[in-house]
C-alpha cells in the first residue's frame, strides 16, 4: 500500500479523524464525542481545557488510524480546530489557563471598545479586513494581561487550537495565515504579516509566531510526540487552518463566486472572493493558500439552540421534533424566532443581545417552536447572505455542510427563506477531510487545485413558500431593534446574578 494520509479535526462537541490516500479514498474513520468539553463559568464566556481535551483527543485519534494503516508510511498530517482561539502556554508548551474560545466568548467587550477607540474603526477595517468583535484575539490578550497578570506573566507562547497541536507535535511555534488574519488586530490582511506596533502593544515582550499557509509543511514529529500519538518520528506536520476553511476545502469551495455555509453548533459562512473586500459587518480573511481572498461570517447559534430546545422538552429524539415541525406550516401558524440565545455575531456583533420568542400562544406546541426555531436562524442566514452577495464578489454556488444538512426539512427551510439553491456533498466527512486533502498538497502527492468532492444532491426553493416568508421577514429583521434596550438590561442583570450566586456550570454544547 502506498503512502497515506491522516487529518485530524478539534471541536467543541467532538474531535475527528480520518486516513486516506492521495486520491481521497476514506480508509478509516476516528471520533471522540465531547458533548460537555466546552465550559462557559460565567455568562459570556466560554472555555475548553486544552491539553485535557484537544492534545488527547490527537494523541487518541492518531494512535487509531496509524493503527488502521496497516503498516503503510503515513505521508503527512494536518490539523484543524475551532478558532480563532487564544491558548496561552508556558516555556514547555503547557497551558496556563483554559483556552479562550472565537466569538462565543464575549468577555473582552470594554477592551474591544478601547482597542477600537485607540486605532480608528476605519484603520481597523483596512488594515484587519474586519473590525475588533468578540471574535478577534487580541482584547482576549489583553483581557487576560489585565484581569489575569500572573497567569500572562507565566506565558511564553500563544496558539490557536490547531497551532497548539503542531506545537506539541513538532515543537515549532507557527501559525497559519487564515488563522492569523482573524487575530484582529494584529494581522496586516493585505500585506500578509503581522502588524508589529500593533502587536507590540497589546501582546507585550510574547513574541508573534512564524507564519505558513495551511497546506505547507512546517515541521515533523518529535520523538516525543511519536511516543504519545503512534505517529512515526519524522513523519511532516502540516500547519492546518481553522475547521470552517479545511471544511470549505474538503467540499471544493476554492473557487470565486463559491460559498459554503456550515451547519454546525453555530452557523457559519466561507465565501470565495474575486478580490479583496471590506465590510463592517463582515470579516474578510487571507485563505489556505497564497492568492486567495475570502469574506466570512458566523452566527453565535445554530445546532446548539436546536439542542438546547430538544433537552428542555425532554430530550425526545430529534427525529421526533423534525417530523412534527415538518407537519406545522411555513410560519409556524405566526411564532418567531430570534436565535440570539448567546448574544450575535453577525450581522449585530452584540454580546448583550438574547433570543426573543414573539407570538407565543397556548395554542402553540413544541412543533411550532422547533420548527420557528429552524425558521429563526434561516431569517439571520438570509441577513448574511444579503451582506455577502455584491456586484463585485457575486455568490454564484452555495454548498452546504455540516450534521445539520442530513434530516432534510432544515435545509428545505433555508432554501425556502432565503430563495436560494443549495448543494449537499454526497459525503461530507467535514474538516478532516479537507485536512486530510491539505496534508497531500503539502506532502507533494497532489496538486494545489485537487478537488475530492463527489457532488450529491440539490435543495431548490419552494415557490409555494415564499411569500409566507417574505411577509415574515421584515418583522424578524425588527424583532432586535425594537427589544434590544430590554434584553440588553436583561443581560446586566444575567451577569449580576452570576457574580452573587456563583457560575451557572457547563451546559452541553
Amino acid at each position: 500500500m502506498g503512502p497515506l494520509l491522516i487529518g485530524i479535526d478539534l471541536g467543541t462537541g467532538s474531535s475527528k479523524g480520518v486516513l486516506t490516500d492521495p486520491e481521497g479514498r476514506v480508509l478509516a474513520t476516528a471520533v471522540r464525542p465531547r458533548p460537555r468539553s466546552m465550559s462557559m463559568p460565567r455568562a459570556g464566556w466560554a472555555e475548553v481545557d486544552a491539553e485535557a481535551v484537544w492534545w488527547a483527543d490527537v494523541t487518541s485519534i492518531a494512535a487509531e488510524l496509524t493503527g488502521r494503516a496497516g503498516g503503510a508510511p503515513i505521508a503527512a498530517v494536518c490539523v484543524s480546530g475551532v478558532g480563532p482561539c487564544l491558548v496561552l502556554c508556558d516555556a514547555d508548551d503547557r497551558p496556563v489557563r483554559p483556552a479562550i474560545l472565537y466569538g462565543v466568548d464575549m468577555r473582552a467587550t470594554a477592551e474591544i471598545d478601547e482597542l477600537t477607540d485607540r486605532y480608528g474603526a476605519d484603520a481597523v477595517l483596512e488594515r484587519c479586513g474586519a473590525p475588533i468583535t468578540t471574535q478577534a484575539v487580541g482584547p482576549k490578550a489583553l483581557w487576560v494581561r489585565r484581569h489575569e497578570p500572573q497567569v500572562w506573566a507565566r506565558a511564553r507562547r500563544w496558539y490557536n487550537s490547531s497551532s497548539y497541536v503542531v506545537g506539541r507535535l513538532t515543537g515549532e511555534y507557527v501559525i497559519d495565515h487564515h488563522t492569523a488574519s482573524q487575530c484582529v488586530p494584529w494581522y496586516d490582511v493585505t500585506a500578509r504579516r503581522w502588524h508589529e506596533p500593533w502587536y507590540e502593544e497589546i501582546a507585550a515582550d510574547l513574541p508573534a509566531p512564524r507564519l505558513a499557509w495551511s497546506g505547507e509543511v512546517v515541521g515533523t514529529v518529535t520523538a516525543a510526540a511519536a511516543e504519545a500519538t503512534g505517529l512515526p518520528a519524522g513523519t511532516p506536520v502540516c500547519a492546518g487552518t481553522v475547521d470552517a476553511w479545511a471544511e470549505a476545502v474538503s467540499v471544493g469551495v476554492r473557487t470565486p463566486g463559491d460559498l459554503m455555509l456550515m451547519y454546525g453548533s453555530t452557523m457559519f459562512f466561507v465565501q470565495m472572493l474575486r478580490e479583496a473586500a471590506r465590510h463592517p459587518q463582515l470579516w474578510n480573511t487571507a485563505g489556505v493558500a497564497p492568492g486567495d481572498h475570502c469574506l466570512a461570517a458566523g452566527m453565535a447559534t445554530s445546532g446548539s439552540l436546536t439542542s438546547w430546545l430538544r433537552d428542555l422538552v425532554g430530550e425526545v429524539p430529534f427525529e421526533t421534533l423534525v417530523d412534527e415541525a415538518a407537519g406545522i406550516p411555513p410560519g409556524a401558524d405566526g411564532l418567531l424566532v430570534l436565535p440570539y440565545f448567546a448574544g450575535e455575531r453577525t450581522p449585530i456583533f452584540d454580546p448583550d443581545a438574547r433570543g426573543v420568542i414573539a407570538g407565543l400562544t397556548l395554542r402553540h406546541g413544541r412543533g411550532h417552536l422547533f420548527r420557528a426555531v429552524y425558521e429563526g436562524i434561516a431569517f439571520g442566514i438570509r441577513q448574511i447572505l444579503d451582506l455577502l452577495d455584491t456586484e463585485a464578489n457575486p455568490v454564484r454556488r452555495l454548498v452546504a455542510v455540516g450534521g445539520g444538512t442530513q434530516g432534510g426539512l432544515w435545509t428545505q427551510i433555508v432554501s425556502d427563506v432565503t430563495g436560494r439553491r443549495q448543494e449537499v456533498p454526497r459525503v461530507t466527512i467535514g474538516a478532516s477531510y479537507g485536512d486530510a486533502l491539505l496534508a497531500a498538497i503539502g506532502a507533494g502527492l497532489v496538486p494545489p487545485e485537487t478537488d475530492w468532492t463527489v457532488p450529491g444532491r440539490l435543495v431548490e426553493p419552494n415557490p409555494a413558500n415564499q411569500a409566507t416568508y417574505d411577509a415574515l421577514f421584515p418583522h424578524y429583521t425588527s424583532l432586535y431593534p425594537s427589544s434590544r434596550q430590554e434584553v440588553h438590561a436583561l443581560a446586566r442583570l444575567q451577569r449580576l446574578a452570576t457574580v452573587e450566586n456563583g457560575p451557572a456550570g457547563s451546559p452541553p454544547d
